[in-house]
């Protein structure tokens, strides 16, 4: 019994951290604490070896990696800087250049990983608007708010719909016509909600004009060449993670980018933070203690209300990422439409705060470091009416 009651402790303790963002007092951050919570679980004996095997989806860690490997790609290509230094040279008003930087933030985020698409714009958009004289601030609360939106669209936008797709079979296509059209709504109502709350208060002390990086084309061809293959491949169905990896292996075989480059790019914390997930999650349905609740829970996810609900407080407590893995460990077996409301709802959700989703923390990280501070308020203003009216516009085309 003893065993039972430790193993819950031990997962509401690690979701509390996710939540935190650290166990308080504690130079701990959510990959350590996931770290410390599924060594407790094994070494206690809630969960074995096999049991581990088991608990650990290898299948969405290794689509995870192809697709930080493909995006790693994007990146040395220097495709990110190119775009960027397009996107704040055009000679557009203000809010035209801020609409024009959701939809290509959202574009972006849908065919690659959010977080990946928010960490390499945020710095060079910022460089380019500052020396426009304009305030960094609405572009980058509007690139994280769009990149959560555009990622909603797509089975390998953000990480939590790999895991949603994976779980429930989910085909590239399939996904993308049920979930686009929430995901454009949301992106438009991201550019609207920030012209306004910004309107008249535009422009800022300008600053250095930003740095000249030219795009290498053969790499940027062979990035879309990757990107094209992984589609096809989520395209069909059964088990992705094969041609993912087979993607992955054809771009680290290259006589001029390094395979430690290539690899240092990829975010092994956030890889590590998942499979620690699964075997918390994994001891917990072990332990048996919830045999009784699991028809319940997933009775409530199937329903569109719940699903909101659920998502929009546990996005916002523990992450959208965490909320997922929990919800799809403790209530197997949902609907097709059930998975995609989730993926969806989690997704939207996390625009409300800055600490709904490890994008919006990357975009106010990132801009930190080159001296643009966002605060809570700030991104709030902009957060809580975007989340509001795409969940809703999702709640109406998705229930």
């Amino acid at each position: 019994m003893w065993v039972e009651v430790a193993v819950a402790v031990a997962f509401v303790a690690v979701y509390i951290g996710m939540g935190l963002g650290r166990w308080p007092g504690l130079a701990i951050d959510r990959t350590g604490v996931g770290m410390v919570g599924a060594v407790f679980v094994f070494a206690i004996g809630a969960i074995d070896g096999p049991g581990t095997l088991r608990a650990v989806n290898f299948s969405v860690l290794a689509t995870l990696f192809a697709l930080m490997v493909v995006s790693a790609q994007v990146e040395a290509a220097g495709f990110f800087d190119w775009c960027g230094r397009r996107l704040a040279a055009a000679r557009v008003a203000p809010p035209v250049l801020l609409a024009l930087t959701v939809a290509v933030t959202a574009g972006l985020a849908a065919a690659l990983t959010n977080d990946v698409v928010v960490w390499a714009l945020v710095p060079v958009v910022i460089a380019g608007v500052r020396a426009r004289g304009l305030d960094p601030r609405p572009f980058v609360i509007a690139i994280a708010c769009a990149a959560n939106a555009g990622s909603a669209a797509t089975l390998i936008g953000n990480p939590q719909n790999l895991l949603i797709g994976h779980v429930g079979g989910l085909t590239f296509w399939r996904f993308l016509a049920a979930c686009a059209v929430p995901a454009i709504g949301a992106a438009a109502v991201v550019a609207a909600v920030t012209v306004l709350v910004w309107r008249g208060r535009w422009y800022a002390e300008a600053g250095d004009p930003p740095g000249d990086k030219a795009l290498d084309r053969p790499r940027a061809l062979k990035a879309v060449v990757a990107g094209v293959a992984l589609i096809g491949a989520f395209s069909l169905p059964g088990d992705h993670a094969p041609w993912a990896l087979a993607v992955a292996a054809a771009l680290l075989i290259n006589r001029r980018l390094g395979t430690p480059r290539m690899l240092g790019m990829v975010d092994w914390h956030l890889l590590l933070l998942f499979t620690c997930l699964f075997v918390v999650t994994g001891a917990l349905v072990d332990s048996g203690l919830l045999d009784r609740l699991l028809p319940g829970i997933a009775a409530g996810v199937e329903t569109a209300p719940v699903s909101l609900l659920l998502s929009l407080a546990g996005s916002n407590a523990i992450g959208n990422v965490p909320l997922v893995t929990a919800v799809l460990g403790l209530a197997p077996g949902l609907s097709e439409a059930a998975l995609m409301r989730l993926a969806v709802f989690s997704t939207l959700a996390g625009n409300l705060l800055v600490v709904g989703s490890m994008a919006n923390i990357i975009a106010v990280e990132r801009a930190r470091d080159v001296g643009v501070s966002v605060g809570f308020l700030d991104y709030a203003r902009v957060g809580v009416p975007v989340t509001v009216l795409s969940l809703a516009g999702a709640y109406l085309w998705l229930a």
